[in-house]
C-alpha cells in the first residue's frame, strides 16, 4: 500500500518537461486576486485536483485547482471534448492546463473560473492508492507523519509553509530596512558557545568503525607469522640482488630484481598496516577515544548558537545578524524543546539596554503587521481551525506598546503575590520560572502599564 501511494504522489507530481518555451504559467493566487479584472484573458495554470466531479451526465467537470500559491483553489471547468473527464477528475492529479478567465454566474462563491480550452499536460494518480482524501475530509496532524511527501498538500501544512516563508522574508526585510548586515556562521563547530545547551556530536568514527569490522570481516587482518615471512621474502630477494650485483649481472636483471623487492616491501608495510586495524571506536590506552582519527581530527559538533561569530562581526562591522539552524540535545519531550529550529540573532556595537528592547520591540511588532497585511487568509484559516485570538492578537501586539519593567521590580510584585502558591520561592536573584513569567504576563503587566500610565 505504501508502495503505492509513492507510487501514486510522483505520478501526480510529474509534468512533461518538454514544454514549448511560450507556455508561460500564471499562479493562481494572481488569477484570483485580480478576480473579475482579467475576465477575458487566456492563461495557463497549472496544480493539483483537491476535487474533481463530472456534471451535465458526463458531458463537462468542475476540478478545484491548488497550486499551493494561497489557500484558495480556482474552479476550472473542462469539456469532455478538451480530455476523457475520467482522467482529470481524481483527486490529486496534476494537470496543466490553458483558457480564459470568466466570471461564474450570479449566486456562486467563486469571483472567477477558468473554462479550459487545451489541456497540456496530466500527471494521473491511482485514486484506490492516493492517500489524501477528497474535498474536506480531514487527516489529523500525526497521520500525516505517514505520508510525509505529501503532507504539504493539505490546508494546514501549506499555511505554516506560507506563513513561515512570510517571516522569514519580513525578518531579512526588517534588518535590511535598520542598516543590519546578514552573516553566515558555521552550523558545524567546535564551540558550546558558552554552554547555551546540550550538543549533538558531528563524527565519521562510526562509519569508519562500520566500515573496518566489514573489511576486517571479509579480509580478516594478517597473523605474526605471515608477517613475518613476508619479511623473509624481502630478506631474500635483497640477498639475490646482492648475489647479482656481485656476478656483474646485465642491468635489465638486476632491475628486475630491485622491482620485485620493491614490491615485497610495499606488501609487508600492507601487511603491518592491516595488523593495526582493530574493530570499534578508535582509543587510546586510558581508554578515551582517540579523535585525532576523525574527520576533523577533534571533537565538532552542531551549533547551539551562531552568537559567538556573529559578536566578531559587530565588533568590525557594528550592526548584524545571524539567521539559520541551531541544534540543541536536550533530552526533553515538551512542546518548549525543539531538537532543530531556526534562530535569528542580533548584535548590536555601541549599543546599550534599551537600544536592545527597542529593537526587539520593533522587530515583533513589525512580524506581526506583515502577518496581517500579507497573510490575512492563511491566518484566517488558523483562526477557523486552531487558535480563534490568533489574529487579534497580532492586531493587539502590533499596535500597542510593550510594558518594560526591570528584574528588580517584578521580583517585588512577585513576592507580594497572596492569590497564587508558585512552586518555585521568588527571592532576588533567581532565574524567574515559567510561571513567574506567565503569572506576571497575565496578572501584573496590566497593572503595572496602568501605573505607568
Amino acid at each position: 500500500m505504501a508502495t503505492d501511494a509513492v507510487a501514486a504522489a510522483m505520478a501526480a507530481s510529474s509534468l512533461c518537461d518538454n514544454l514549448e518555451p511560450a507556455t508561460v504559467r500564471t499562479g493562481i493566487r494572481d488569477v484570483l486576486a485580480a478576480g473579475a479584472a482579467r475576465a477575458g484573458e487566456r492563461v495557463v495554470v497549472g496544480g493539483w485536483v483537491r476535487t474533481g466531479r463530472e456534471q451535465g451526465k458526463g458531458t463537462f467537470a468542475f476540478l478545484e485547482l491548488s497550486d499551493g500559491s494561497c489557500a484558495s483553489t480556482l474552479q476550472v471547468i473542462v469539456d469532455a471534448a478538451v480530455r476523457p473527464l475520467a482522467r482529470l477528475t481524481a483527486t490529486g492529479t496534476s494537470v496543466l492546463v490553458e483558457g480564459e478567465i470568466k466570471e461564474p454566474p450570479e449566486g456562486t462563491k467563486q469571483n472567477v473560473e477558468l473554462k479550459v480550452s487545451r489541456v497540456l499536460e496530466v500527471g494521473e494518480v491511482d485514486a484506490a492508492a492516493y492517500p489524501l482524501p477528497k474535498g474536506k475530509v480531514k487527516l489529523t496532524l500525526e497521520k500525516l507523519r505517514d505520508v510525509v511527501h505529501l503532507r504539504s498538500r493539505t490546508n494546514t501544512i501549506g499555511a505554516v509553509a506560507r506563513i513561515r516563508h512570510q517571516l522569514a522574508f519580513a525578518t531579512h526585510r526588517f534588518f535590511h530596512e535598520n542598516a543590519f548586515l546578514y552573516v553566515h556562521t558555521p552550523i558545524i563547530t567546535t564551540s558550546d558557545c558558552e554552554g547555551a545547551g546540550e550538543m549533538f556530536q558531528v563524527t565519521t568514527l562510526f562509519s569508519q568503525a562500520e566500515k573496518t569490522e566489514k573489511e576486517l570481516k571479509e579480509n580478516p587482518a594478517p597473523s605474526e607469522s605471515e608477517i613475518e615471512a613476508a619479511k623473509v621474502i624481502v630478506k631474500e630477494k635483497g640477498d639475490a640482488i646482492a648475489q647479482l650485483k656481485a656476478a656483474k649481472a646485465s642491468k635489465q636483471d638486476i632491475s628486475a630484481a630491485v622491482d620485485g623487492l620493491h614490491r615485497a616491501k610495499e606488501h609487508v608495510s600492507k601487511l603491518e598496516e592491516r595488523s593495526k586495524l582493530k574493530p570499534g571506536i578508535p582509543r587510546w590506552d586510558d581508554g578515551s577515544i582517540a579523535f585525532e582519527n576523525d574527520f576533523f581530527k577533534r571533537q565538532a559538533f552542531l551549533t547551539v548558537s551562531g552568537q559567538l561569530q556573529v559578536e566578531t562581526y559587530a565588533c568590525a562591522l557594528s550592526s548584524v545578524y545571524t539567521f539559520g539552524p541551531t541544534f540543541r540535545a536536550e533530552n526533553s519531550h515538551t512542546s518548549r524543546h525543539l531538537a532543530e529550529f531556526w534562530m535569528v540573532e542580533p548584535e548590536i556595537a555601541f549599543a546599550n539596554l534599551q537600544d536592545d528592547m527597542n529593537c526587539a520591540e520593533k522587530y515583533i511588532q513589525y512580524l506581526c503587521k506583515w502577518l496581517l497585511d500579507h497573510c490575512r487568509e492563511d491566518m484566517e484559516f488558523m483562526v477557523k481551525n486552531y487558535d480563534k485570538s490568533a489574529i487579534e492578537r497580532l492586531e493587539l501586539v502590533s499596535s500597542t506598546p510593550f510594558v518594560r519593567i526591570s528584574y528588580t521590580k517584578a521580583v517585588e510584585l512577585l513576592k507580594n503575590v497572596t492569590d497564587k502558591k508558585f512552586d518555585n520561592k521568588v527571592e532576588w536573584g533567581i532565574d524567574l520560572a515559567s510561571e513567574h513569567e506567565r503569572y506576571t504576563h497575565q496578572n501584573l503587566m496590566p497593572f503595572f502599564h496602568f501605573i505607568r500610565d
